[in-house]
Formats: structure tokens, sequence, C-alpha cells
């Protein structure tokens, strides 16, 4: 813990983006010594108003009012998912490092240039997952990374939630294709990241997506069926119409020795979890020690994501999740949309898809 007489850097926040998920960030910077929340912008007044009054810190009406006029060391973008790309990098041209929510950007064009930004500029970029920062996904990984599973056979996730239509109909920009996407790109990004990164590379994708129930230009539904390049075989489904809230949010992985499930409705309880050789993690499962119950789908992650942030700026680790990995499971949502379009078949790396 940082003492009044510790010289370690300390790192002033402006955030941009006051909705819906901009409250997990600035509770969760709130609880980390070496960052402070120094300020706020959202090109909607009185939000942005309400976050700085209720701060107590300067708000702003734009990004570039906010980096003109205070000293801040790191931008966090919260913005619709299609102005996440534009606004990192004139954080990083202004010489700021960018902590970005998910997706980093809706196109791959984008999504390098911002890396490129934050590349030339030599300031750090950081992708938002903190699902995998969830003790039971972190304690799934070192199951692979033991080789407990020896051969995966099969991996699995699975996001069953609920948006009604006043979900939508509440910010014009959700569900459409230039600024949010649909459930895969929304809903199912963090659960796209965690099968490729717990899996491993996929080498090709198939997917089917519908806009069943929502009046939105992109989709409520849709399934993924994975080719990784190990010969495992993967699914991805997702739903936002299910009745009548949020079910389930989970991955399950299928080994010639071992067969996890970890659930709950945002990947925070483990559900099944047996292994033919035994190991000491397994008294921690036994334990329900690393169960955790969060208020909502978004979990308690993002206050371990910062001070992974707080870490890397201090030179004291690496990035949990940089923007070349935040690529990774972007490439991975727009190679199912491909397939869903063509219909068929669609190998990853992506091709002439932008």
């Amino acid at each position: 813990m940082t003492t009044p007489n510790d010289t370690s850097p300390r790192f002033r926040i402006g955030l941009v983006g006051c909705g819906r998920i901009s409250k997990n960030h600035v509770e969760a910077i709130k609880q980390i010594d070496g960052l402070t929340l120094a300020a706020v912008c959202d090109t909607d007044v009185e939000r942005a108003r309400a976050t700085g009054e209720g701060n107590g810190i300067p708000w702003y009406r734009s990004l570039d009012e906010m980096l003109r006029d205070n000293a801040i060391d790191i931008v966090t973008i919260c913005t619709p998912s299609g102005l996440h790309a534009a606004q990192g990098v004139s954080a990083a041209r202004a010489g700021k490092h960018v902590v970005t929510e998910k997706p980093m950007a809706i196109s791959l064009a984008q999504a390098d240039e911002l890396v490129k930004a934050c590349d030339d500029a030599g300031v750090q970029l950081f992708v938002v997952k903190q699902n995998r920062l969830n003790p039971p996904i972190q304690l799934l990984k070192r199951a692979v990374d033991k080789g407990r599973f020896g051969r995966i056979f099969l991996a699995n996730v699975t996001v069953r939630w609920q948006r009604p239509q006043e979900y939508y109909d509440a910010e014009p920009w959700r569900g459409t294709w230039e600024f949010d996407g649909g459930a895969m790109m929304n809903q199912a990004s963090h659960y796209v990241d965690l099968i490729q990164w717990l899996v491993g590379p996929v080498e090709s994708v198939t997917a089917k997506t519908a806009t069943q129930a929502r009046r939105i230009e992109a989709e409520d539904s849709g399934i993924g069926i994975l080719k990784f390049r190990s010969g495992a075989l993967g699914v991805i489904e997702v739903n936002v119409l299910t009745f009548p809230k949020n079910l389930e949010g989970s991955i399950t992985v299928l080994g010639e020795k071992g067969s996890v499930k970890i659930g709950g409705t945002a990947v925070n309880r483990v559900e099944h979890w047996q292994f033919a050789e035994y190991d000491d993690d397994d008294k921690v499962v036994e334990s329900g020690a690393i169960n955790t119950n969060p208020p909502n789908v978004y979990g308690f992650g993002h206050q371990g994501y910062y001070r992974n942030v707080l870490a890397v700026l201090r030179g004291e680790a690496k990035p949990d999740t940089d923007g070349r990995a935040g690529r990774k499971s972007l490439e991975l949502i727009l190679g199912m949309y491909e397939s869903a379009k063509i219909g068929r078949e669609v190998p990853i790396p992506l091709r002439n898809v932008v």
C-alpha cells in the first residue's frame, strides 16, 4: 500500500463517457492508491455534470476540451463502441495512456490505427477484459496452463441474458452497426475473449446470427462454431432475449483428463470441476472461497484491472490485456459476422475484412 512518504508515481485519470459502465470504473479507481479520477466528460451535459459534481472533480462537454484543460495522465474510454478507436487515437496523440472498454474498435482497421497511434506516441494501450480476473477463471487458466486437461476436445461459452427493447431505446446508438454492433460484439465480447484466451488460436469459424425480437439493426442472437488450431472444437452461443432476466454467462472446457464449467450470471461460480489427477487447486474449489456474487454482469474485475494498469505504468508488470490481445477477440467476432453474412466457413486470421 502506498504511504504518505511513498515516492511511487501516481497517475491522474480523465474518463470519457459517463453512462452505464462508467460507474464500475469510477468505483474501481477510488479503491486504488496511486490512481486518481481527475476529470470526466460526456456530450450529455447533465450526465457529465452529475458525475463530475458527484465526485468533486471538473467535468467537460468533450474529450478535446478535457485533454486541453486538464493535466491528466490516462484517458479511460467508456463511450459507444464505435467511438473507442478515434477517441483513443486522440488521447494517444495528446500523450496520454489509454484504457478502453470492450471492444477496442468495431473494425480491424480502426483497431490497427489505435495500436499504431499508441506505439507512435510511446503510450500504453489497455483493453478492459475484466472477466479474465474472476477468481474461478484465473483458476481455470492455471489448470489449462498446467496441462491438467490433457488434450482439450471441446469448449463452449454461453451468454443467455436479457436486454429489453427499453435498453436499446434508451440510447439511440445501441444495436446500430456504426456505433455498437449486436449481441456478439457487445454482450458476448468478454466471452469470445475468454474462449480464445483459454483454448488457443482459432483456425476457422462458422456462424449464424438473427434479429428475432428487438427493433435494432444488428443481431439479438447468434451462434458460432469454432475450429481451433489444436484440433479442439468450440461453440459460442449468445442471446439477449432470455425470459425474464439474465440466466447464464458461462464457459465449459472438456478434455481427455478433465471437465470444468464456470457459470453463474457472469463466469463467477465453479459449477463443475473434475480432473483425473489431484492438484492443490482442487482444495480451493472445494472450499468455495473463489465463488463470487457480483451485483451485475460486469463483476468485480475492474479494480483488479486498474491495479494491473498502475503496476504496468510503474514498470512492475506487463499488461493483462494490451491492444494486440484485444484485437484477437475483435477479429474472431468480425469473423463470425463475416461467416453469417456469406453463409460459409471463414478462416482466421481474416483476409480482406476491415
